[in-house]
């Protein structure tokens, strides 16, 4: 009998959309289940590490992004050519975890003077430094147009991702960025993608 996948997650893109992504280009059917924020604090004790996302395969459950959109990736040869490969794909998708880190700080700033500052900090600073790492790696993967080897793979999908998030906070942010700009239009001119955002939930992040 075939597997059955049911992914659950805020009615948001932000940390599920990659897995949402992997589904989509694999063409694999899940349940996409979302929970509005305020039913959260009912729920939470449900689920493993009282967070989300959360992944069940059958009768198993599988919690954290990255662990999920990886398991995923492995499933459905989004992983590279090679052990190499696959190694490289991880450390790329763990520092985008990390410049992801790096925009909360100021996305969840509350104080409006200090929001400010670190938002300054981040697209000044922070986003030429990661955003000019990523672009050398394409440079040195033949030109690109993706990350790792020749073909797709689930980091690419990964970076278009949060690639389209950083914008909805600084329009513009890729403009000085083209192999990073090429990736993400190649990502998401996927007719298997392009059909999955057509259709999907209209959320902000």
């Amino acid at each position: 009998m075939a597997e059955t996948y049911k992914l659950t997650y805020f009615n948001l893109r932000a940390l599920a959309e990659p897995i949402r992504l992997i589904f989509a280009y694999a063409g694999v059917e899940y349940e996409d289940v979302r929970i509005e924020r305020e039913q959260w604090p009912e729920v939470k004790e449900n689920y493993p590490w009282g967070q989300l996302p959360v992944l069940q395969v059958g009768d198993k459950t599988l919690s954290q992004s990255n662990t999920i959109s990886r398991y995923l990736a492995r499933k459905f040869n989004l992983v590279g050519e090679d052990e190499w490969e696959a190694a490289k794909i991880d450390e790329l998708a763990d520092a985008l975890t990390d410049l992801r880190l790096e925009w909360r700080k100021f996305f969840m700033e509350q104080d409006e003077t200090k929001k400010a500052e670190l938002k300054k900090v981040f697209v000044e600073t922070t986003v030429p430094k990661y955003f000019t790492k990523f672009e050398a790696q394409i440079a040195a993967n033949n030109g690109g147009p993706y990350l790792v080897g020749k073909n797709l793979t689930w980091v690419d999908l990964l970076t278009a991702h949060f690639l389209e998030f950083f914008e909805v906070s600084e329009p513009g942010l890729l403009e000085k960025f083209g192999a990073l700009k090429k990736l993400r239009d190649t990502v998401f001119e996927n007719e298997k993608i392009k059909a999955w955002l057509d259709k999907r939930p209209v959320t902000q992040f």
